[in-house]
């Protein structure tokens, strides 16, 4: 659903749009021109759909993805058929946090310290020698799933066990926890220049409610940070971009400033999910990063000054968390739509539908994302759309 809005820009554009979902019924499929069903998560399957469509439909002059971490997918596809894209090996690295990690650190990008982790008693014995907090994920899972925060009344053991089953791979790594600002960027690559006009203060206000899971309640731009911190992460999100390996193509950045020096927590190599690059971005400063990284796919020119901002506004989405239990009533859609500068509500489910606590970034119920003259004023409006919205539930 998150990448609908990249189709249908697509298509208005006078594109053929050939989509690849698991799913033949999914909105983005029934949207396209064609239609390739495997999973976007399995580079085999998609890779052999792609080249029948290239070879006996019509031929594919780019591959792109928006909303789902597929870069490997995406590059191999590139690679194959002889479209532009990142070299697959960058690919690869960008989908393994601990790869990743161990490439910033040769080369000298600022990371928190960080460990692989081979079993709960190796975890138990890194609690010990580093301290606690630690950040305990899965080396190649996406969306939040299997991340924790490691506190002393957490019990590692069964952390472990959390991380470990949401790694494909059966790996995870362990990290230190920065206090500080969390920050979402994403950025155009030309040339080996970044530029980065997407830049979002991360709201982490339920992090105790929900812990040891790390639950994101969205974000707010322009960010509060002063200047010259703003570009001190711009810095480190270029020195990261060639660290992995990125010149010409996007990468999405989750940033943390502790103790008033920038760090990298992540760099994704593919646009954001969550409506980030879609609509904040573009509410926020004007620049179409979807058309940009279209482009780029295609083999076209992309003019530097179209990712400059042009205006600055202030932008807030807050994701909604009713009580867990079957759902019996939503109420309140309608008016929260109504009021001053809420530019989106969304609900991602029904009566009916069981709401359970929320364990990663998927968890939310819906959404809201309001608009105003300053970063304030938008959060204030988009907080009071989701109180204007009443999701009932009963025990299930």
């Amino acid at each position: 659903m998150e990448a609908l809005p990249g189709i249908e820009k697509a298509r208005d554009l006078g594109l053929h749009v050939v989509v690849s979902d698991m799913n033949p019924y999914a909105p983005g499929m029934l949207a396209a021109h064609g239609q390739l069903v495997a999973s976007t998560y399995d580079v085999a399957a998609t890779l052999k759909a792609a080249i029948g469509y290239h070879q006996q439909v019509r031929p594919i002059d780019g591959v792109m993805c928006l909303a789902t971490d597929v870069p490997l997918t995406v590059a191999s596809v590139a690679v194959e058929l002889g479209l532009p894209g990142i070299p697959v090996e960058v690919a690869a690295r960008a989908m393994d946090k601990l790869a990743m990690k161990q490439k910033f650190a040769a080369d000298g990008v600022a990371v928190p310290w960080f460990s692989t982790v081979e079993s709960a008693d190796h975890l138990q014995n890194l609690a010990k020698e580093h301290g606690l907090p630690l950040v305990l994920k899965p080396v190649d899972s996406r969306g939040g799933r299997g991340v924790q925060r490691l506190t002393p009344e957490v019990n590692l053991a069964a952390a472990y066990e959390r991380a470990l089953v949401q790694s494909p791979s059966g790996r995870v790594m362990v990290e230190r926890y920065l206090p500080g600002p969390q920050i979402s960027t994403e950025s155009v690559v030309l040339d080996g220049v970044c530029h980065t006009p997407g830049f979002a203060d991360r709201n982490y206000e339920f992090i105790d409610r929900y812990a040891p899971h790390f639950i994101e309640n969205g974000g707010t731009m322009p960010s509060h940070l002063p200047a010259e911190a703003r570009q001190a992460v711009r810095e480190l999100v270029q020195q990261a971009a060639r660290s992995l390996g990125v010149s010409r193509g996007v990468v999405k950045g989750d940033m943390v400033i502790s103790d008033g020096k920038p760090y990298v927590i992540e760099l994704a190599a593919r646009l954001s999910g969550g409506w980030f690059c879609t609509h904040e971005i573009p509410l926020n400063v004007g620049v179409d990063l979807v058309l940009a990284v279209m482009r780029l796919s295609l083999g076209l020119p992309v003019d530097p000054a179209t990712l400059q901002p042009r205006f600055e506004r202030g932008v807030a989405l807050r994701l909604i968390f009713p009580p867990p239990g079957r759902i019996t009533t939503i109420e309140g859609e309608q008016a929260a739509g109504n009021l001053p500068g809420v530019a989106m509500v969304r609900l991602a489910v029904q009566p009916g539908d069981i709401v359970r606590p929320p364990t990663d970034s998927n968890a939310s119920a819906g959404l809201i994302i309001a608009v105003a003259d300053d970063r304030e004023e938008a959060a204030r409006r988009a907080e009071t759309a989701v109180q204007a919205i009443q999701v009932t539930t009963e025990p299930a």
